[in-house]
């Protein structure tokens, strides 16, 4: 790769904002020299006007969902509510949740082929480069046919999405979900068919033969969910992922119905479940962690177990607002994921951590502009693998995102508290540039490889998406 010099109006060093900065790029896409305080850009740099930042890492996505923005809205309010259920001005409309809404992406997940997959993902992953994201965490479960026969490649639909992550330039952490039954004790339902590998033994034997080349790509472990993994197969997939110093994923009590059924079902929660099979440990991440109790949150901290918070989706679904402060407290790391794809855009999630925090609690201040960013980048590279990204030093990987500064959005705030404007008023559509392994993916706002993301978009969308 040749190297390239970056000279940055004002880029975000070791938590705080430096003016004029050179970032020379090696050979090997990693930072070879950072110089503050170069008034002139030298010969043949190219200009990053803006606060520049480590890339993003988004570390939860399910690339797939981006195929319901907009349609499970509409769909919500087409739905009968019972009598006396409705709310003032909407008529009268069922409750809607997180389980109705899944419905609606198991008819899109019975559309995907290795095909359209690669294709959707493909823009999906563009339009989060557009976002200044330059790393993404790919929580991937859709592994075989509809029906469940594998395909004649076992790993076809995960290929697809390395493939599509390096099409688009940005990096992948696959991380290969375990998915075997439907609830605790309970075969998988028709449509969760293709999500099994029908044991944990069979999954692992699966997950072994992914090919990466560690510089785009890199490959993880997940648990589904307790509900999706039978207790007695969890060890299996922590061993898959110690035996590699791997990540593990797990989405973890996003729903107080899993609570209930796995205390009914093991008289403990899913925390302490994971606890009890050895599935916490400081490369852990749990996904969401929102319905928690006081010892679930003392296990998860005292594992340094990072937490992937997702905002959007967690207010879109009705989820709930997790305890990210009590975590962090308690010695979780937080990462930042944009999950369903609501909307992509980390800098929108690491201010809707905060906000959501003011709005619960009726005071402000809970993360400063700085520690949100870091969620955003170097402990959102960490939990994916990734722990020679996420800061704009020497060594580390020469991943960028440049933020305007002059929009409408950001316009008339002083430059040194470019961090907080990035954080507090920024928005996806602020990213100017983007830049992995030193090469230039983004540039003034336009995508270098996938030349036109909205049309690639909605081709793919109509591809799969069911009427």
């Amino acid at each position: 790769m040749t190297p390239q010099t970056y000279w940055a109006e004002y880029a975000w060093i070791d938590g705080r904002v430096e003016d004029e900065v050179v970032i020379e790029s090696a050979p090997d896409g990693r930072i070879a020299a950072v110089r503050p305080s170069v008034e002139t850009p030298p010969a043949g740099a190219v200009r990053l006007p803006g606060l520049t930042l480590p890339g993003l890492a988004n570390a939860h996505s399910h690339a797939f969902h981006r195929a319901l923005r907009g349609t499970v809205q509409a769909q919500y309010a087409a739905v009968p509510r019972p009598p006396g259920q409705g709310t003032a001005g909407d008529g009268e409309r069922a409750p809607d949740s997180f389980w109705t809404w899944r419905e609606v992406m198991y008819a899109v997940a019975q559309n995907l082929t290795p095909e359209r997959y690669f294709d959707l993902a493909r823009a999906v992953y563009a339009e989060m480069a557009l976002a200044g994201i330059t790393c993404v965490g790919e929580f991937h479960y859709v592994h075989h046919q509809p029906g469940g026969a594998p395909y004649g490649e076992p790993n076809a639909m995960g290929d697809a999405l390395i493939a599509a992550a390096a099409d688009a330039g940005i990096r992948i952490t696959l991380l290969d979900t375990c998915y075997l039954s439907s609830g605790f004790g309970a075969a998988p339902e028709p449509r969760q068919l293709r999500f099994s590998d029908g044991d944990a033994d069979a999954w692992a034997a699966r997950a072994a033969a992914i090919k990466t080349d560690g510089d785009h790509a890199r490959v993880g472990a997940a648990i589904h969910s307790v509900r999706a993994v039978p207790a007695e197969q969890l060890a299996t997939v922590v061993r898959w992922a110690d035996e590699r110093h791997a990540p593990l994923h797990v989405h973890l009590s996003e729903q107080p119905a899993e609570n209930e059924a796995c205390l009914r079902t093991h008289g403990r929660t899913p925390t302490q479940l994971l606890a009890d099979h050895g599935a916490l440990g400081p490369r852990t991440t749990a996904v969401h962690a929102t319905h928690l109790t006081d010892q679930d949150i003392r296990l998860i901290g005292g594992a340094s177990a990072t937490v992937c918070m997702c905002p959007t989706t967690e207010r879109d679904l009705a989820d709930g607002i997790g305890p990210a402060v009590q975590l962090q407290r308690a010695g979780s790391p937080l990462s930042l994921g944009s999950d369903s794809h609501a909307v992509i855009d980390l800098l929108e999630e690491a201010r809707a951590m905060e906000l959501d925090e003011r709005l619960r609690t009726g005071a402000r201040g809970h993360w400063t502009a700085a520690e949100l960013l870091r969620a955003a980048t170097e402990d959102g590279h960490a939990c994916l693998g990734w722990s020679d990204a996420g800061r704009i030093e020497p060594g580390y990987l020469a991943d960028l995102t440049t933020i305007a500064l002059d929009s409408v959005r950001t316009a008339g705030t002083p430059a040194r508290l470019g961090a907080e404007t990035a954080v507090f008023a920024a928005s996806n559509a602020d990213v100017r540039h983007t830049v992995v392994a030193g090469r230039h993916i983004v540039r003034n706002g336009h995508h270098q490889l996938v030349q036109d993301v909205a049309g690639a978009l909605a081709d793919a969308i109509a591809a799969v998406r069911t009427p």
